[in-house]
């Protein structure tokens, strides 16, 4: 594979953008990232042209686990492209991934993790593969469980897989506080979207092309994982949840700790509920026209 490169997209370059490239924050806004400039901060188009299947991995500071995450995934889908979104970290996450093989597209401001997962998406849109990955850059996802994930989709019974750590494949435990919340939010998504889903904050999940379609063209902000589960179901992708093991974080600290963490619950309850009073019944539309 030829060797990738890291092109950083001057902040004049993104649209919208209202953040300096000092002092953005990780749960900020998100501004449109042009496809065209996504394109140029990437590896060469003959390294994907050779494969369908990209890895995303979004990192933010993520220096001391993001090397070992790439090598895991080449080692585990040697056939998939890996690229890491560097969040405008402050540490060398840019400098481990690209020396441990991964194309590297570095935003010049931190625009949070939904930023930095539409950005993979945008990616894996203007290059057309057939299948994009999302795996976290602390090490808590085995990138050895992405044949799980992957399995559904290319059997044709799903357009998005999402591994699920309550499904009774291996021994993660959580504190009562976060288990009782993501109860709560498993409640909220079952209530908007129909569909049963035990673990609707994690991160590890599979889209196929309509997927990476949707994901490219508008990815929610913030805490994106709830939120992009009723998109998906909203938009007609058949989702199905697969059992994955998975580890706590090595390394660095999540963004979702403290007082963040009672923010996302209030932030993503809040989407959930607002978005579920604004929603309107397509069959009641076809009868007003």
């Amino acid at each position: 594979m030829p060797p990738a490169e890291n092109k950083t997209l001057a902040p004049s370059t993104i649209p919208g953008s209202t953040r300096p490239s000092t002092g953005a924050g990780r749960s900020g806004g998100k501004p449109e990232i042009p496809v065209s400039e996504v394109d140029r901060s990437a590896g060469s188009s003959e390294s994907v042209d050779r494969s369908r299947i990209c890895v995303v991995i979004p990192a933010f500071n993520e220096a001391g686990s993001v090397a070992r995450v790439i090598q895991r995934a080449h080692s585990a889908i040697p056939e998939a492209l890996v690229v890491v979104v560097n969040d405008g970290s402050k540490d060398d996450t840019a400098v481990r991934a690209l020396r441990a093989g991964a194309t590297v597209i570095t935003l010049p401001v931190n625009l949070g993790i939904g930023g930095a997962v539409q950005a993979g998406y945008l990616y894996a849109l203007r290059h057309g593969f057939d299948i994009a990955i999302q795996v976290d850059g602390d090490d808590q996802h085995d990138p050895a469980e992405i044949a799980r994930l992957l399995d559904p989709i290319r059997m044709g019974r799903a357009e998005m897989t999402v591994g699920s750590r309550w499904l009774g494949r291996g021994d993660y435990v959580a504190p009562a506080g976060r288990r009782f919340a993501m109860r709560l939010l498993a409640t909220l998504v079952r209530w908007r979207t129909g569909g049963a889903f035990t673990d609707t904050t994690s991160g590890f999940r599979a889209v196929g092309a309509q997927g990476i379609a949707l994901f490219a063209r508008t990815y929610p902000t913030d805490f994106p994982e709830v939120e992009s589960l009723v998109q998906a179901s909203r938009n007609g992708l058949r989702i199905e949840e697969v059992p994955v093991r998975m580890t706590p974080r090595r390394h660095g600290q999540s963004s979702i700790a403290g007082i963040r963490s009672a923010y996302y619950m209030a932030r993503v309850t809040v989407a959930l509920v607002v978005g579920s009073l604004n929603r309107k019944d397509p069959s009641k539309n076809k009868e007003a026209t």
